[in-house]
């Protein structure tokens, strides 16, 4: 999740350059990202009551983050085909920061089944990288950047 910051902040950064009125939402999801690190860093077997109260996680940014990704869906044109990472450097930024998002989220899944963090911050990142994405093809649209297509080779 500290990578996954990181990457968020730079995409933030060339989202910012550009105007984007998502950056505060970006700023806010660094924000959450910090609350996920401290309940992964705080094992539920093993860690105090205090600080497992001060750690926990709740369903209430996921629902936040649906309603981001149904927000800029709308807005968007129907996927056809499979994209590449592409279309401008704030979308490109988006699309590395999804990539980093996934493998935090298959690292973090391990931990949910054995009991030692909360299910919400796996769900949560799920969730964050459907938005990450949406993100990225929605910054490349109001830029009016070109989303490469994934062509199969013969």
């Amino acid at each position: 999740t500290d990578e996954l910051r990181s990457a968020i902040g730079l995409a933030r950064e060339f989202s910012s350059e550009k105007g984007h009125a998502f950056v505060e939402q970006l700023h806010r999801v660094q924000c959450m990202l910090q609350d996920a690190g401290s309940n992964i860093a705080t094992p539920l077997s093993s860690a105090r009551q205090a600080h497992l109260k001060r750690t926990s996680f709740s369903e209430k940014p996921v629902l936040e983050l649906e309603q981001w990704i149904d927000k800029y869906s709308e807005e968007l044109p129907p996927l056809r085909a499979f994209i590449l990472p592409s279309g401008g450097k704030s979308s490109a930024a988006l699309h590395v920061s999804r990539a980093v998002c996934r493998r935090a989220e298959r690292c973090v899944v391990p931990l949910v089944q054995a009991g030692e963090a909360d299910p919400n911050v796996a769900k949560y990142l799920n969730r964050l990288s459907d938005y990450l994405f949406v993100l990225a093809r929605y910054a490349a649209m109001k830029e009016g950047k070109e989303e490469k297509i994934y062509i199969k080779s013969e």
